[in-house]
């Protein structure tokens, strides 16, 4: 088995980047795919998870195959979301470090177009799009791909699912002639179809450890909660594993703004993250995660799409995704390169049945998470109160003659006096509250 990237064919120059960048030893899917694209001429499809060096298992061979000679394009790489093409794209970066006569361009949305057009009137080896934005540029005829050599599809389930006009428009311009890389963590219908019908008919198919969902770093559990309780329990939750990083997943950009303004609320260091934000508060929002500024990032599936950051220590769903394709994709984010991790859903009682069916369709075990009892909720609650407290900036409206009398009445108080106090205070006032919402009911029940 090769142990290093010269056992692989890869040259000099290459090597020396992926040194610099502390890459040493190729992953399962390296050491697969790139003899392959180096040494023959067949398209490829790769399915493999993700986290385990897809980008370079495909950008190694393809800089190395670039004639830097001719100054066209010679292949386009598309991403379903532009945080995967930067990704993508600052990696390709980072490889060719070392080989400084190869050119690569990111032309994704969300930015503006004209740059992006100015930039292209240079000379270009390899392009990395979004679909959407690449047709937007074939269609003001501001970028020529029908003669590339190589197309290369990552993330390719979420393309055909999300973008598919956008791809189609694409395929149709470039050559038929091209060797087509299609690289995916699932193979949905879609993607047979997509291979079907625009792949050539001799296909090398490269399968890398899909024994199991995302790697066997990944823990998968589940809670059983009431529908009224299923905040709480996930602060609870989340209190238990403060200072880690997480991604929280919502079916909706709705549920994602809701959710993510509890968090706020409750003093949680967390972010939201979906398709209707502007472009520049999405990076925003990643670069803040991706830095260790927030712990926390509340998303949708497709706006999740990209995120490598590799100490995501769990993944929580807040709600179950209706696929088992974004599963995959969900559960993937974290556990990433080596690394342990875990996937929590927090479900009702007649979504438990959709537990056994994710268990029977990904061949994959979900243990029963203990829920927190009605104390432990109850503790946890006084806690984010108090933290709400200590984080709570001081009010500069307030005289200082009120303050001054406030600290009169507190003044012969010991600190643990005061706490005492302020502690049985929120206790009376949540039990009156809870008092006037069962005598609410009970009216409405009359």
């Amino acid at each position: 088995m090769p142990n290093h990237f010269s056992d692989l064919g890869i040259n000099e120059a290459l090597q020396q980047s992926l040194s610099a960048i502390k890459i040493t030893v190729p992953t399962a899917i390296q050491e697969q795919v790139i003899p392959v694209l180096l040494n023959q001429k067949e398209d490829v499809v790769a399915l493999a998870k993700t986290g385990t060096g897809k980008t370079a298992a495909f950008g190694l061979p393809l800089l190395q195959l670039i004639n830097v000679e001719d100054s066209t394009i010679q292949a386009v790489i598309l991403a379903p979301t532009r945080e995967l093409g930067q990704q993508i794209f600052n990696s390709l970066e980072s490889f060719a470090a070392h080989s400084p006569k190869i050119s690569i361009a990111s032309v994704c949305g969300g930015i503006p177009i004209k740059p992006q057009i100015e930039r292209l009137k240079q000379p270009t080896h390899i392009v990395v799009a979004t679909p959407g934005r690449l047709a937007d540029l074939v269609k003001r005829e501001a970028i020529n791909i029908k003669n590339i050599s190589y197309f290369i599809l990552d993330e390719a389930d979420e393309m055909v699912s999300a973008l598919k006009e956008g791809l189609d428009s694409i395929i149709k311009e470039i050559p038929k002639k091209r060797r087509t890389l299609l690289f995916t963590a699932t193979m949905p219908g879609a993607i047979k179809q997509l291979v079907q019908n625009y792949m050539s008919k001799k296909v090398i198919q490269i399968e890398v450890d899909m024994a199991t969902v995302g790697h066997q770093g990944i823990e998968h559990q589940y809670i059983v909660v009431e529908p009224i309780e299923k905040l709480e329990v996930l602060l609870h939750f989340l209190n238990t594993r403060e200072g880690e990083r997480a991604i929280i997943f919502c079916k909706t950009k709705a549920a994602v703004n809701k959710l993510a303004k509890k968090l706020a609320i409750n003093k949680f260091s967390s972010g939201a993250l979906h398709g209707s934000l502007s472009q520049g508060i999405r990076d925003r929002i990643m670069g803040q995660f991706r830095e260790g500024h927030i712990d926390i990032l509340v998303a949708t599936d497709l706006a999740a799409r990209g995120i490598d950051v590799k100490e995501v220590s769990y993944v929580v769903n807040y709600h179950l995704p209706d696929t088992y394709d974004a599963y995959v994709h969900r559960s993937g984010r974290t556990a990433r390169a080596g690394a342990k991790g875990l996937s929590l859903n927090i479900i009702q009682k007649e979504e438990i049945e959709d537990i056994s069916d994710f268990e029977n369709e990904l061949d994959i075990v979900f243990k029963r998470f203990k829920k927190a009892d009605a104390k432990s909720i109850e503790d946890n609650n006084t806690l984010l109160w108090a933290k709400r407290i200590f984080k709570t900036k001081p009010n500069r409206t307030i005289s200082e003659d009120v303050k001054a009398k406030v600290k009169t009445i507190f003044h012969h108080l010991k600190k643990e006096e005061l706490v005492d106090k302020i502690l049985a205070n929120y206790v009376k006032e949540t039990e009156n509250v809870i008092t006037k919402s069962e005598d609410n009911k009970n009216k409405k029940g009359s």
